[in-house]
């Protein structure tokens, strides 16, 4: 099946959001919520009894005005989660990509408004290489904001269907026969290019496209570097500008690219995965994320990614308020009503502004809503692949989770339909 449902689920929940009102009050230390923790079990137990398979977590981080929560409930075998709790935060790491680029143009180093085989600002070198590998459909019509936006047209090579490939994508094929392949973005490219294969002419509509961040992370790399006059990659410039130590917020988050960095911290959660058979249910710890550079290669706890999305929402991070603004209002188009996805940030009622994730058997979601001052990120260690209506239950099962605990501590819950 199709494994890319989560833009289809976030165009279900979209609504515009109030004004931002703004507080300084500094939140005690995340402690347990009983009332949060016993409502997060009946709707972990009520989905798995729906689907009929284990969930063995699932965990709820709030910061709000009225003070900073932690709850999670799981099987009564698994190690409890804790807000120190490292997990794979998947297409999360689209907002820390679409914050590299707009940091980026704030810099005068890019323009969003370029098409990618435009010249880097000051130089005679393209966004993307002028090579067959990367001679895509409507190259030299895609911008690099419809990219942010997945409005370009870029066919998704990891989680459509390619030539050659069974009926499966180019990444779940080729890891299956080799999981530690170490992959490109070239290579991830070159097969839209090989296969001719694309959605339609860019900036039509809306279609979500791992691939297009792929090529993100490619334009991160060759911008940085045209800038440094020296090798770069895009995990070089996040470290250097969005969380590591000269950062305006360090954060402790890890953005593998290798494919023998599949270590993860000692404190984490195992993502499962539910597979229609032959293949059956698929543990992961260690694992090979050389393939979802940009677009979903991300980890971190909780703590971490709260920080993380307050402040750049806020614009108390790398981002003035200017370009975050930008950053949650250029919606992408949208044939079938009002658009609900920007620039690497998806719009949610109730929620706010942010992202969210799905990978190697972790679901997780990163909010802030600017109307009421709260954060809310979530977790959800399992991932139920054997058909799409499971799959659906399972991803709006963790949404209900975010909106429950809003809903205990007195702030707006899950929208009525």
């Amino acid at each position: 099946m199709n494994k890319n449902l989560i833009t289809f689920v976030g165009i279900l929940l979209v609504l515009s959001l109030g004004a931002c009102k703004e507080t300084n009050t500094d939140p005690p230390d995340p402690k347990p919520v009983l009332p949060i923790a016993d409502s997060l079990e009946v709707i972990r137990k009520a989905t798995q009894t729906e689907l009929g398979v284990v969930i063995p977590s699932v965990s709820v981080y709030i910061d709000s005005p009225k003070g900073t929560y932690f709850a999670t409930a799981n099987e009564p075998d698994e190690t409890p989660v804790t807000t120190e709790t490292i997990f794979r935060f998947a297409s999360n790491t689209k907002n820390f990509t679409a914050t590299a680029i707009l940091n980026m143009y704030e810099d005068g180093w890019l323009d969003i408004y370029d098409t990618i085989t435009g010249l880097i600002p000051g130089t005679n070198i393209p966004y993307v290489p002028a090579s067959d590998a990367w001679n895509i459909p409507h190259k030299s019509e895609i911008t690099i904001e419809q990219l942010l936006q997945h409005s370009a047209g870029v066919y998704d090579i990891d989680n459509d269907s390619v030539p050659n490939c069974g009926g499966e994508s180019y990444v779940e094929y080729t890891f299956h026969n080799n999981p530690t392949h170490q992959f490109s973005a070239e290579e991830l490219v070159n097969q839209i290019a090989i296969n001719g294969l694309s959605y339609w002419e860019p900036g039509y509509s809306h279609h979500y496209s791992n691939t297009g961040y792929t090529i993100l992370s490619e334009i991160i790399a060759r911008v940085y570097s045209a800038n440094k006059t020296t090798g770069k990659t895009y995990k070089d410039y996040l470290f250097d500008y969005i969380y590591g130590p000269h950062s305006i917020v360090p954060l402790d988050l890890y953005f593998p690219a290798q494919a023998t960095d599949v270590a993860i911290n000692e404190l984490h959660a195992t993502g499962v995965i539910y597979n229609p058979e032959p293949e059956g249910t698929v543990y992961y710890d260690q694992t090979n994320m050389s393939a979802h550079v940009a677009e979903g290669n991300g980890y971190a706890n909780f703590t971490e990614l709260n920080t993380y999305v307050r402040t750049l929402m806020k614009a108390q991070n790398v981002l003035e308020a200017e370009t975050v603004t930008l950053m949650q209002t250029d919606f992408s188009p949208d044939v079938n009503g009002p658009g609900n996805y920007a620039l690497g940030c998806i719009r949610t009622t109730n929620l706010g502004f942010g992202h969210n994730g799905c990978i190697r058997g972790y679901l997780s979601i990163m909010m802030y809503d600017p109307s009421v001052d709260v954060s809310v990120i979530v977790m959800m260690n399992a991932v139920d692949y054997r058909s799409e209506d499971n799959f659906l239950k399972n991803f709006t099962s963790m949404y209900d989770c975010a909106w429950k605990a809003r809903e205990i501590l007195g702030y707006p819950g899950k929208p009525a339909k």
